[in-house]
């Protein structure tokens, strides 16, 4: 079984060989998964206690919303300076991409759009894979809760919490031309990235007082790579006697969750089976601009909204829902220790979308995105006006 590729220092090699692992060499951008050390969660402030984070306003609506993000952080005096990076998609070459990686690893921390790489060079890659490669943001984290007043599939409130491993499966990027016309795409999955994501699923069911964990996975078919991923996720569970373990199969899991969605509590999954799951669920609560998506690693965290799409078509259009880029914002502020911030923001959400009935058409609404915004902005007037001078909000 190959390793993650690129791990050639002789630290990681070593160990992995002892394993019984095979290690292919390769320094390409888009299969690394660099060594780091692991370090506490939450950068240090630096500059008086305020955050430097890094902020990819990606393709199409991204920009506007992340507009939208610092018109809020600047109203609501959040401590946090955002060090803004233009990744162009159509650019031959991956200057952009590199540069990017630099502020992320220097910060510690980014919020991001989604980026539409149009390039069809071979040599220019993925920028949204490569960065959950090269940072090693090994699981994807998102909180799948319906919005009291938003239409949806189902009369009862749904809420699922989706475990994802971010960094292989299908997304490996390893795709060759055996012969002309016959293309061959590896799909690799990794004993340690499996255990890495199945842990955390159980971790996070256990720190959330979640009661089940249900690993998806297509093993009846893809006996070696998803029979090795169900295969770690059983091990794992019996580590967590309380918390009950079953698995599905994704094709069944899609039906199931159209039809019953109650019956999932956390959902651990492969890299293509969460774009699958979360775009279904999203559809059941009322669409893709409601919900945030968390991407940690040992040393970085990416924070974005949940079903990454670019929303082109609808770009400057002030039509755009800006509140799953705003809830990533609130996640972001919560990993940062801005738990203040990060609850009058929320709560300004929340009282915008479920109370005052403010919504974008996309929701069944017919407020503009500014209206939104503008309305949240009026929420948060009543929270930051006369603020005690010297307390510390981060706690």
């Amino acid at each position: 079984m190959a390793l993650r590729l690129a791990k050639l220092t002789q630290n990681i090699v070593a160990p992995a060989l002892s394993r019984g692992y095979s290690v292919a060499a390769s320094a390409e951008i888009q299969h690394k998964s660099p060594l780091q050390k692991k370090i506490t969660k939450i950068p240090n402030a630096q500059y008086g206690g305020r955050h430097a984070v890094t902020m990819l306003p990606g393709g199409g609506i991204g920009p506007e919303l992340m507009n939208y993000v610092r018109d809020i952080f600047s109203y609501a005096g959040v401590p946090v300076d955002f060090e803004v990076i233009e990744i162009d998609g159509t650019e031959e070459g991956n200057d952009d991409l590199d540069y990017a990686i630099t502020s992320i690893k220097r910060n510690g921390v980014a919020i991001k759009g989604n980026i539409e790489t149009k390039s069809e060079d071979a040599s220019v890659i993925s920028r949204n894979v490569a960065l959950r490669n090269e940072l090693d943001l090994f699981v994807n984290v998102m909180n799948c809760r319906t919005y009291p007043g938003v239409h949806a599939r189902h009369p009862k409130p749904i809420d699922i919490d989706i475990v994802r491993q971010n960094t292989e499966g299908e997304y490996a990027m390893l795709e060759h031309e055996s012969v002309p016309g016959v293309v061959e795409s590896m799909k690799v999955v990794t004993r340690e990235n499996s255990e890495r994501v199945a842990r955390y699923a159980f971790e996070h069911a256990r720190a959330h007082g979640r009661k089940k964990v249900t690993t998806i996975h297509k093993a009846n078919i893809m006996k070696l790579s998803d029979g090795l991923f169900l295969e770690v996720s059983r091990e794992v569970s019996k580590e967590y006697p309380e918390i009950e373990h079953n698995d599905m199969i994704i094709d069944n899991c899609c039906m199931q969750l159209v039809s019953n969605p109650y019956q999932f509590d956390v959902m651990n999954m492969t890299n293509l089976y969460g774009t699958i799951v979360t775009n279904v669920i999203c559809g059941l609560i009322g669409g893709a601009g409601l919900l945030s998506g968390k991407n940690y690693g040992d040393h970085y965290a990416i924070f974005e909204p949940g079903t990454r799409n670019t929303g082109t078509a609808i770009a400057g259009k002030n039509i755009a829902n800006p509140v799953a880029m705003l809830n990533a914002s609130v996640d972001m502020l919560h990993h940062l220790g801005h738990k203040h911030h990060a609850s009058i923001i929320s709560e300004a959400i929340y009282k915008t979308v479920v109370e005052d009935n403010l919504r974008t058409k996309d929701i069944g609404g017919t407020s503009s995105s500014s209206e939104i915004v503008d309305n949240i902005i009026k929420h948060l007037s009543t929270k930051v006006t006369h603020w005690p001078v010297g307390v510390d909000y981060t706690n």
